[in-house]
């Protein structure tokens, strides 16, 4: 059975070496095109093509698959197989292959559809997430459901300790399913559209820390985004990235945001509630991520009294 493999980021590596060293015929990978990367602006090639082409398989980078799709179907695959590509793939992709075409999503479908499923699972403090082998439809991750797979979700893990676990566990459920497929014997459960959530693409407005919220609501906002994009605040008109903390009960009179105490290793933060905030990681304005035990053995704005906007 002939296999294309569409994805883009890390996330999707697992899954595409378990295609290969499963000795499946991947015999084409589609992948979102090179981007220029960091303050040299090096053009960089997205994980997946790097992957691919360690093995060799073709790689093809449209700008839009919508409108630049026909190297697809000239790779005349059995069967198209998306994990994390990051563009809406046109009808006729999901139809022609004799298969039709499967995506690997990290979350248990219906709940959270879209591009952010681990981050906005982990932000909403659930305690459970999972992964879902659907089959696509025209419209965002409403296929019929193939198979699906829970994990707990620790309440110390962060985005990138859930991206490791969702990744594997995709990869683990996929070759345990493929058979299946191409036997004809897997399930087809249709969706209910009525529990559907979203999980849209982190954007800035939501990487803002609001102090007036509860600390076990910014605990998980935080861990949320971390390590990427990193939630931020602002302390005197400077932006400050949080990316390491604690909650810590703490009966206190202060205004949500001030900096209460400040020890060895961290800053207390109140918040709305009694639980505060204990950061222990930050980025300053041009500097690199650091622990605040170091940040402290050199000049830093932090003082009591002070609070974050």
């Amino acid at each position: 059975m002939k296999i294309v493999f569409m994805g883009t980021p890390d996330f999707s590596l697992n899954i595409l070496q378990a295609l290969i060293d499963s000795n499946y015929e991947v015999v084409g990978v589609v992948t979102q095109p090179d981007k220029l990367v960091g303050r040299k602006q090096i053009k960089t090639a997205p994980p997946v093509k790097k992957l691919a082409n360690k093995y060799q398989i073709p790689v093809f980078q449209p700008e839009k698959i919508k409108q630049d799709y026909k190297q697809v179907l000239l790779w005349e695959p059995d069967l198209i197989i998306t994990c994390a590509y990051g563009q809406i793939i046109p009808k006729i992709l999901l139809e022609t292959p004799p298969y039709k075409a499967i995506n690997v999503h990290a979350s248990l479908l219906p709940k959270y559809r879209g591009g952010a499923p681990i981050h906005q699972a982990i932000i909403d403090g659930c305690k459970t997430s999972g992964i879902s082998i659907m089959y696509m439809s025209e419209k965002m991750d409403e296929g019929d459901i193939i198979s699906q797979k829970a994990i707990e979700i620790d309440h110390k893990d962060n985005v990138l300790d859930l991206h490791k676990l969702l990744s594997q566990l995709g990869a683990k459920l996929l070759i345990e399913i493929l058979p299946s497929i191409f036997n004809k014997t897997n399930e087809r459960i249709e969706q209910n559209h009525l529990q559907a959530t979203y999980a849209y693409n982190i954007k800035p407005i939501n990487e803002l820390i609001k102090w007036n919220k509860s600390g076990e609501d910014i605990y998980n906002q935080i861990r949320g985004l971390d390590p990427w994009p990193g939630a931020h605040t602002f302390l005197n008109g400077k932006r400050v990235k949080i990316y390491k903390s604690e909650e810590v009960t703490y009966i206190h009179k202060h205004k949500p945001g001030e900096i209460i105490r400040i020890d060895k290793d961290g800053i207390l933060v109140a918040t709305r509630n009694s639980t505060c905030i204990k950061v222990l990681e930050v980025q300053l304005e041009g500097k690199k991520r650091q622990l605040l035990k170091n940040v402290f053995n050199g000049k830093h704005p932090f003082a009591i009294g002070l609070k974050f906007e």
